[in-house]
């Protein structure tokens, strides 16, 4: 299926590159950037990674961008839209997420991107609810998904994925839901 590239006034949102992968590794080492996962990764779980990326935006036409700068920084990270494993208590649902690199964070690009990426999911594909979950400290992700008009009503999990007693394992879950007339 052919990848669907979408465009904000500053980002470009496009397919894969195999050029986008030693700064995708550099994004996925750096322990500020991995703050709120369980820990880095090293440069073959950052392929692998990106390997599952490119395979489902293959099948789907849609899925987690990458993102660079026009006229600037040819790759900052990812933003877009995936489907949620079915372990977690949302699912079957569509999540958006967005991982930049650091140097990237606070100019807006990750809520540019992501209402670009909300736009194609509401207008285009039709979905009536998209999510997003973070860990319940992760204040930085949680204003973006303010930011981007998703709520929280106080949904809470325990991300099933993490061992019990593991200081990220509560999640927060932020809904935002078609608009109708």
């Amino acid at each position: 299926m052919a990848i669907i590239v979408r465009e904000t006034p500053r980002l470009l949102m496009r397919s894969w590159q195999d050029s986008d992968l030693p700064a995708f590794a550099a994004i996925n080492a750096d322990p500020n950037v991995m703050k709120y996962f369980p820990a880095p990764l090293s440069r073959a779980e950052s392929d692998t990674m990106a390997e599952r990326i490119r395979a489902l935006m293959q099948q789907q036409g849609w899925g987690f961008w990458a993102v660079e700068v026009k006229g600037g920084s040819p790759f900052i990270g990812f933003v877009g839209l995936a489907s949620a494993g079915d372990d977690l208590p949302c699912s079957p649902c569509v999540e958006i997420g967005w991982r930049l690199a650091a140097e990237h964070w606070g100019q807006g690009y990750a809520s540019e991107a992501a209402n670009c990426a909300l736009e194609l999911a509401f207008n285009t594909l039709q979905l009536t609810e998209v999510v997003s979950f973070t860990a319940e400290n992760n204040h930085p992700s949680r204003r973006v998904m303010a930011r981007i008009g998703m709520t929280f009503s106080g949904e809470t999990f325990e991300h099933p994925r993490l061992p019990p007693g593991h200081p990220l394992r509560k999640h927060v879950l932020y809904r935002k839901r078609r608009q109708t007339c």
